[in-house]
């Protein structure tokens, strides 16, 4: 398999994850062992973010230690930006606005729950969220909505829609009614390299169901 590669120099590599592929190191098909390969890499190059396997967009990977420390410590002070589409069953009451959640990982089920109040093993999670376009298909809402990613919590985005009745679409996991592959798509992705240079980068999906939405969306699609 060929990884899309957006951007490169001696630091970092932006690329495309697909669906199905894991964004780290592991026994099945993976990012790392892809991108070694097709860019003929001295060494692994280093994951500072995630994105489930299932799930597909852009990232960016450190081919150096130093890059990695700079960019993960843009994540824990939320100065990178990431930034998401999917597609999510009904529409929310409003066109904007935030969800927090404190959520609980359950590792053995590799799950996570919305629960009351903070105790072990429970973060916080925060995301903002704007709704693009909404639209009937096959006799149902559905809505495409822009994501603001505040906190990286695991499967953050779909457990914060679903728990508000909200699945996202082909997310069987979390209440979608499809089980395909999930409408969830890193779009867009905003750093400072270790030379202080500013990157912004951005992505459509053009896979189902975001096409549903292209003739009224084509701005960002």
């Amino acid at each position: 398999m060929k990884i899309e590669i957006i951007f490169e120099n001696e630091d970092l590599i932006v690329c495309i994850k697909p669906v199905g592929v894991s964004s780290q190191l592991s026994d099945k098909e993976n990012m790392i062992t892809l991108l070694k390969s097709q860019l003929d890499l001295s060494d692994d190059p280093f994951v500072v973010h995630r994105l489930d396997t299932a799930v597909s967009g852009l990232m960016v990977y450190a081919k150096s230690l130093q890059t990695a420390k700079i960019l993960s410590s843009q994540i824990q002070d939320h100065t990178f930006k990431k930034e998401y589409l999917c597609v999510v069953h009904s529409k929310p009451d409003k066109d904007s606005g935030r969800f927090t959640d404190y959520l609980f990982k359950d590792s053995k089920k590799n799950k996570s729950f919305v629960v009351n109040k903070l105790r072990k093993g429970v973060k916080e999670a925060v995301l903002d969220y704007e709704v693009v376009a909404s639209k009937e298909y096959n006799g149902e809402t559905l809505s495409l909505i822009k994501v603001d990613l505040l906190t990286g919590r695991t499967h953050q985005i779909r457990v914060q829609f679903s728990s508000r009745r909200m699945p996202l679409y082909g997310d069987g996991k979390y209440g979608g009614k499809d089980n395909c592959n999930i409408a969830l798509y890193s779009s867009k992705i905003e750093f400072e390299d270790k030379d202080k240079n500013h990157h912004v980068f951005s992505s459509s999906p053009t896979a189902f169901p975001f096409d549903i939405f292209k003739k009224r969306t084509r701005f960002i699609l």
